[in-house]
């Protein structure tokens, strides 16, 4: 009987919740498989089941501190779902005023403490100074402080609409529940001055750390960290990126499009399927059909997030985020790119794609009207989609006549994300570990493959079927497989 040698990266690391990847060596000590393992549980899905729709925004925010604004709104507009209104023109520049600022302040924690430190400091560095103090240490503290305090002027933004700076409170079904006063809409305007800034800052800092270092470059545009799959994101009528309406637009692994779905039609493009060893399901592309975990042409496996996004639209809605889309697309001479590390660069984009916006919608005196509450109408059942920062996000509610929610569901961005990550953690664990040979700089150029996504494991995981999957393999006395019992079906 083979015996295989397991090596386990855990936890992971600079991500939101908890995880790990199990690797398996075979005779020769090079890669025979890999699992990206989601092993917490956050069962938010049946904590919603009872609880008044108004309720739900509120409690939703709680899944993550960090995605908190995201669920909030997606929650809200899926509430105007269920109650049959549409918000009024105010409310809802409000909402998407909220959900920039929300972008600026994300996307810049995602880039300066998550992603960056490994090229800032080097892949292979001492852990003990690759995160954001060995950062801080390289680059300045002066220029550290300089970030946050761009990154500020988007939190204040955040309060200001949302009365809260965490777990937001303003949002109403058919509305919101705070006016813009005057005075607020000039001081939004000038913050959005500094998020502009702290935009152009972060493409300058990728631009000098990463685009001008050559052994980076090959990282970034080389097959290493790569995962061929097709792409999901929101866009206008006119192809470009956008975060809180539109439609979903799906592009195959050469960019033609193959889909393109609103609301409740999602269920018509997306299934999900249950894998034995993880807690977060795998989405794969319904109408193609599962193909197991694998890349390449003709996969069913799709992803969501800031280069998803890049890749299924035609090009970007403000005119400094576009110049920059045009660049990175330039630079790799091809569309769609499939190089992960890629995430990077289409994050540092949106950040100043959403700065604009922020300026754009803070220009508007309108924002400022006490129309802000529609009348709702009877409940039934709301689907709501938008884009988080880390991607495609769905909420699904149906309610009783009074109201209460008795399903729900959330279909957040890394569970989209969970097969292309498992092909992207694979690949890099097959190329860096040759012959048994591991050390912990190597580990983390396994671990480089799937930080580019911002894995949130926390709002990923939200139900349970009944039960924890159990399979028990029982062998003989000669090592052979005797039984295998599950609690579980497999399709």
């Amino acid at each position: 009987m083979r015996t295989l040698k397991k090596i386990e990266i855990n936890p992971m690391t600079r991500l939101e919740g908890h995880g790990k990847i199990t690797i398996f060596l075979d005779d020769q000590g090079n890669v025979e498989n890999t699992f990206f393992q989601t092993v917490e549980l956050r069962g938010y899905e049946r904590f919603l089941t009872g609880m008044p729709i108004e309720e739900v925004p509120r409690t939703v925010s709680t899944i993550c501190g960090v995605c908190r604004c995201v669920h909030y709104t997606c929650s809200v507009k899926a509430a105007d779902g269920v109650y049959q209104v549409e918000p009024t023109p105010t409310a809802r520049k409000i909402r998407e005023l909220l959900l920039n600022a929300h972008y600026v302040e994300d996307h810049a924690a995602i880039l300066y403490a998550l992603g960056l430190p490994d090229f800032v400091v080097g892949p292979t560095a001492d852990p003990a100074v690759r995160n954001l103090i060995g950062v801080a240490q390289v680059v300045g503290a002066d220029f550290v402080k300089t970030v946050l305090k761009k990154r500020f002027a988007a939190v204040k933004v955040i309060e200001m609409l949302a009365g809260k700076p965490i777990h937001p409170v303003a949002a109403l079904p058919g509305g919101w529940s705070k006016r813009v006063t005057e005075e607020e809409r000039k001081e939004i305007l000038e913050l959005s001055k500094e998020m502009i800034k702290l935009g152009q800052l972060t493409l300058k800092v990728f631009d000098d750390i990463v685009l001008r270092n050559k052994e980076y470059m090959e990282l970034v545009t080389g097959d290493v960290y790569k995962a061929v799959v097709n792409y999901l994101g929101t866009v206008d009528d006119k192809n470009r990126v956008q975060y809180y309406d539109g439609t979903q637009r799906i592009v195959d692994t050469k960019g033609n499009e193959i889909g393109r779905f609103i609301g409740k039609e999602y269920l018509d493009y997306i299934a999900e399927r249950v894998l034995p060893w993880s807690y977060l399901k795998i989405p794969y592309l319904k109408k193609i059909g599962w193909q197991g975990i694998v890349d390449g042409d003709g996969t069913s496996l799709y992803c969501v997030g800031p280069l998803a996004r890049l890749n299924a639209a035609d090009g970007m809605d403000t005119p400094l985020a576009q110049e920059a889309y045009e660049k990175m697309y330039a630079t790799f001479g091809t569309k769609p790119v499939h190089n992960v590390l890629a995430y990077h660069w289409a994050r540092a984009i949106e950040l100043l794609n959403a700065a604009e916006k922020v300026q754009e919608i803070a220009l508007d005196e309108s924002i400022t009207s006490p129309d802000v509450r529609a009348e709702l109408g009877k409940p039934d059942e709301g689907v709501a989609i938008i884009e988080a920062c880390r991607g495609t996000l769905i909420h699904h509610y149906k309610t009783d006549d009074q109201g209460i929610v008795q399903e729900a569901n959330l279909i957040v961005a890394t569970t989209h994300n969970k097969g292309p990550i498992n092909v992207a953690i694979k690949r890099a664990a097959q190329h860096f570990i040759k012959n048994g040979k591991v050390e912990e700089g190597i580990l983390n150029l396994v671990e480089i493959a799937y930080r580019p996504y911002d894995l949130c494991l926390a709002c990923a995981t939200h139900t349970l079927p009944g039960r924890l999957p159990i399979q028990v393999d029982i062998y003989d006395s000669n090592g052979e497989l005797y039984k295998r019992l599950r609690n579980y079906q497999t399709a």
